[in-house]
């Protein structure tokens, strides 16, 4: 969340009566950080569990050093403390030790050697993983502000909310995400999951993870990429192997085309709507923004941040700014009627 948003939103609730609350737009936003999704502290994947077994490393070392140090410190402080009856007078003053001089140079030499060594076995581990035949292929792009997944092997595009199948330990079938930029740095990370990766404009990056255990699991841009950078989240559904078939002939779909909405369609169809986003079966065939095929199917919209509500949809098409300072989607300026129209037509593209 941008500094001015959070500002304003807890000016906000200083206004409000009772309990302080966010609002109801910002209930995915709210719900992440309630439930501090964000942790190394429960790997559910390969990846993850080896760099919690580094982190535990670290943690374990750094925590001695403070020990040491912080024990020295304190024996000093009470054992030359100052007493009545102490002279004024400076101590004698002592210089070279060669022997503290050797262990105060050995020794974070040695430390840092430890630890380079296993950041280098985990690297190894992690990167050097053949990939299998089964493995789920994956494109992930970073878009200001948004994740764009694409499924090449299953003719599928979506955007912000990932779906993978969970992995077998007997037989495991890992999804294997080829990232890349279309724009700044950005950088994916699910903690949980995997380690961070960047994504880089012209440059193909690849990561890949094998959770077992079904479930929503969320995550964060990790590299400032602009404004709303702290609002660009990111979801991933574990699915059963057998949901995730269901979710992959859902995608493979054409856009519903409902009668009842067809002058929602047609008000889409003429405006800029169809410069940004693709609506499979439609004339739409943008590429800057999200695919709109299946918006309804989403449980967010803007990134994970905003419930998918046609509430909000509706407030989100009318001025994207004013849920979302700083996204790149203009303003569209349309008549309640019209509005109410394009709304009604999203809310049937499951």
């Amino acid at each position: 969340m941008g500094f001015t948003e959070v500002l304003n939103v807890y000016v906000a609730m200083g206004s409000q009566p009772g309990p302080l609350r966010l609002p109801l737009h910002l209930a995915p936003l709210a719900a992440a950080i309630a439930g501090e999704p964000t942790t190394i502290f429960s790997p559910q994947a390969t990846p993850a569990h080896t760099i919690f077994g580094l982190s535990l490393l670290v943690m374990a070392i750094v925590t001695g050093i403070f020990l040491v140090v912080g024990g020295l410190l304190l024996y000093a402080l009470v054992r030359f403390r100052s007493r009545p009856g102490d002279s004024a007078a400076e101590p004698q003053q002592i210089y070279g030790s060669n022997q503290i001089e050797v262990l105060w140079t050995v020794i974070p030499i040695l430390i840092l050697v430890v630890l380079f060594l296993a950041t280098i076995r985990v690297i190894s581990e992690t990167e050097s993983v053949r990939k299998p035949a089964g493995a789920l292929d994956v494109v992930v792009i970073g878009h200001q502000y948004w994740w764009e997944y694409r499924y090449p092997k299953l003719g599928i595009v979506t955007a912000n909310e990932l779906h993978i199948p969970a992995s077998d330990p007997k037989a495991p079938i890992p999804t294997y995400m080829t990232m890349t930029s279309a724009d700044v740095d950005h950088s994916f990370w699910v903690p949980k999951l995997a380690g961070k990766m960047d994504l880089i404009p012209n440059k193909v990056n690849v990561m890949w993870m094998d959770p077992a255990k079904p479930g929503l699991y969320l995550g964060q841009c990790a590299q400032y990429c602009g404004m709303e950078h702290a609002m660009m989240l990111i979801r991933v559904y574990v699915d059963t192997p057998e949901q995730f078939a269901q979710w992959v002939a859902r995608q493979q779909q054409p856009a519903v085309d409902a009668p009842a909405a067809a002058q929602g369609k047609e008000v889409f169809l003429h405006t800029a709507c169809v410069n940004c986003h693709t609506v499979n079966g439609t004339e739409a065939k943008g590429k800057f923004g999200p695919d709109l095929t299946h918006l309804a199917s989403r449980e967010t919209i803007a990134s994970g941040t905003i419930q998918n509500t046609p509430q909000n949809l509706r407030a989100w098409i009318d001025n994207p700014d004013d849920m979302k300072m700083g996204s790149l989607m203009p303003r569209m300026n349309l008549n309640n009627h019209d509005l109410d129209a394009i709304t009604a037509y999203m809310a049937t593209l499951r």
